[in-house]
């Protein structure tokens, strides 16, 4: 629950403007020329609603040989889990991957008429997605060519090049033409209340005749040895039937994901070999026995060994973490994300997480819903050295982590900003944003002055201190089993209401993080702006808001427009026949801003279900058409995409004999090559 994302169009309005045995890659050749700076180009690709970028790794050269090998082990261990995160988003998902892999890898294909760039570009956007659903609407991809073209390419493909699992091909082309082509399964993940939430998300995460109401049952029975420290049930685990009864398939070495986790465990043993220091191999001993059984105690046990260990320069984001793809929110997604720490900018914004005591003391939530005594917030701007799972293409560029509340309680949490990753949306972004979208030439310039630094701090503010804040009420359950699907966008607000709070308070001035509180300003036009319209160009049209980011977005600014109508807080105003959301006041925004807080706070502490559900649905759910056509064509002009994802860097080792003698990093510039790359030398599980 705790990323922060940023799309590449909002980044333009801003600044104005990646085995053993066969299998192991160690003596791959690279291929490609690591670039000079000045030469480096960050976005190589845009279709459809989506732009292709690359990012730097600024450090990567300055580590030294030891640390160099336990980035590229790492990365190989992050790599290993791509296959789970296309099983996880669809059951029939390796299916289509391995299909399309096999029409783009044949010879002798007409590469030049419309059909095939129509079928290429929605093999793009699987790549992209991880499967066949948008990543970010999960609405089922429609492909940009016939189904008869798509099977006139399938004809052209040997058996043996596809996942038949079985079936004639005559059988498989017909399978697969449907499983593309059809209605079935038209949203991964269902956020309708009035609907069965399992039964309406395709997902694959649940057994097909699993129900809301039984998962909730199963759930509801489960207790944890200690009460006060509840074990994060269903995370690592798929619910499925046997002889009537539901049980849980854990992934584990020997259970469910076993070939993709066998791999992860090889490279993570080969990691613990060249870590930098003791904690760091006490966290890695403690994830491959996570692995190795499945047992979510260890699991706890590896994220407060994890949190705990803060010393190093390198670090890893790696398992299944994070909830969104689960419509009940139990079930992590597999992610993994390799981190270099900047020293230089962590010092910068070091003060955050010194100050953390002060922002929760100074909350205007309820005393009762304060924490006493904030512990172990860490707080490092990082740079990403690959990418694997649920965060790639597509990636945060803020993470708060672990999720547990109890973890957090006791022995804080690790937030990190990728600042490579921010740095790379900043330089792809171009011009016309806030020319299209910005009321007045003080607030274009204030973005243009401010814009870079605001957003920087708004995610920090976001991660380090808004996640880490508050405490629920004693006996109340965790916000999955209270909230149930609302839970995930109240959580993402409660902490952008915490940093948008602060980014108005002159205590950012005195720690010297900011210079003034312009800054603030600056985040309150673009968050209004995003909120109000912005975001609502990825929508198709009569689509409601059903991502939790969005929610939470729409929610935020929607609430406070019409609180603040009244004082005229912030207006719409009309010029050449164009919407813009003006902000007159913002001392007024913030003490609404505070108030809103102090509710989504309350409604997490007391496990308040209708009072959240009702902030979602009357807020952040539905869309103004007349608003979204409006940004539509307003948007239409403008050479930008609504999301960007990244190709990842490539590590290739220098050997003498047997022995690593360097690691050489380079960046691809294909996606599409490297996405038939990782399907040939990452492709652990079998097809079901």
């Amino acid at each position: 629950m705790n990323k922060f994302f940023i799309t590449l169009g909002l980044a333009a309005a801003l600044v104005g403007l990646q085995s053993c045995g066969g299998n192991t890659p160690e003596n791959k050749a690279s291929t490609e020329v690591a670039e000079e700076a000045s030469d480096f180009k960050y976005k190589v690709d845009q279709f459809a609603d989506l732009s292709i970028l690359r990012y730097k790794v600024p450090g990567f050269e300055a580590l030294s040989q030891q640390q160099k090998v336990f980035v590229y082990y790492l990365s190989q261990a992050a790599l290993a889990g791509r296959d789970i995160i296309y099983d996880q988003n669809y059951k029939h998902n390796l299916s289509v991957r391995k299909t399309l892999e096999a029409i783009l890898s044949a010879e002798g294909m007409d590469k030049n008429t419309e059909e095939w760039k129509g079928f290429e570009t929605y093999a793009k956007r699987v790549f992209f997605s991880n499967g066949i659903h948008h990543h970010y609407s999960s609405d089922k991809l429609k492909p940009a060519c016939s189904q008869a073209y798509f099977e006139g390419l399938l004809a052209n493909i040997s058996e043996d090049q596809l996942p038949l699992n079985g079936k004639s091909k005559a059988d498989f082309v017909s399978f697969i033409a449907e499983v593309i082509f059809s209605d079935i399964d038209n949203k991964r993940v269902s956020a309708d209340p009035k609907t069965d939430l399992i039964q309406s998300s395709a997902m694959n995460m649940y057994a097909d005749d699993i129900t809301q109401k039984e998962v909730e049952e199963f759930y509801k029975a489960k207790k944890s040895p200690n009460p006060d420290r509840p074990l994060s049930f269903g995370l690592n685990s798929k619910l499925v039937k046997e002889n009537g009864e539901i049980v849980e398939k854990f992934y584990k070495v020997g259970g469910l994901y076993s070939e993709s986790l066998e791999q992860m465990v090889y490279w993570l043993e080969k990691a613990k070999t060249v870590a930098e220091n003791e904690g760091q191999k006490e966290w890695l001993s403690l994830l491959i026995q996570y692995y190795q059984t499945g047992d979510l105690q260890t699991f706890d046990d590896f994220s407060v060994a994890w949190t705990k260990a803060t010393e190093g320069d390198v670090d890893m984001i790696h398992g299944f973490i994070e909830v969104y793809n689960d419509p009940m929110s139990y079930r992590g997604s597999f992610e993994s994300i390799i981190e270099i720490k900047d020293p230089e900018a962590s010092s910068r914004m070091a003060a955050l997480a010194e100050n953390a005591q002060w922002f929760e003391d100074h909350s205007p939530i309820d005393k009762a819903h304060k924490k006493s005594k904030v512990v172990g917030i860490s707080y490092k701007v990082v740079n990403a050295a690959m990418e694997s799972g649920d965060a790639a293409p597509s990636t945060p560029v803020g993470v708060n982590l672990p999720n547990s509340n109890w973890i957090r309680k006791v022995y804080g949490s690790k937030a990190v900003s990728l600042g490579n990753i921010k740095n790379a949306y900043e330089e792809a972004g171009g011009p016309g944003m806030l020319d299209e979208f910005a009321w007045s030439q003080e607030e274009k310039e204030r973005a243009i002055k401010y814009g870079v630094l605001s957003n920087n701090m708004r995610t920090a503010l976001h991660e380090v201190i808004g996640h880490a804040s508050g405490q629920l009420e004693q006996g109340v359950g965790t916000p999955k089993e209270t909230l149930k699907n609302y839970s995930d966008a109240l959580e993402e607000a409660r902490a952008d209401l915490v940093a948008l709070y602060y980014l108005m308070d002159q205590k950012l001035v005195d720690i010297g993080v900011i210079p003034n509180l312009e800054v603030g300003k600056a985040a309150y036009d673009a968050f209004m702006r995003n909120g109000m319209m912005l975001q609502l160009r990825r929508l198709e049209p009569g689509a409601i808001i059903e991502q939790a980011h969005m929610r939470n977005r729409a929610m935020i600014s929607h609430w406070i427009f019409e609180k603040g109508q009244a004082e005229g807080v912030v207006t719409e105003e009309k010029r050449d026949g164009k919407t813009f959301f003006v902000i007159n006041d913002y001392e007024k925004m913030r003490t609404l801003l505070g108030q809103l807080l102090n509710e989504v706070q309350r409604i997490k502490s007391q496990g308040d279900y209708k009072a959240g559900q009702a902030l979602i649905e009357n807020y952040g759910v539905q869309v103004d058409a007349r608003i979204y056509q409006e940004v539509i064509d307003r948007y239409a002009h403008l050479d930008s995409a609504p999301y960007g994802g990244f190709i990842q860097p490539k590590y290739t080792v220098i050997k003498e004999g047997d022995e690593i003698k360097d690691v050489e990093i380079s960046y691809p510039d294909d996606f599409i090559q490297q996405m038939l790359e990782y399907g040939k030398d990452y492709a652990f599980l079998p097809v079901n």
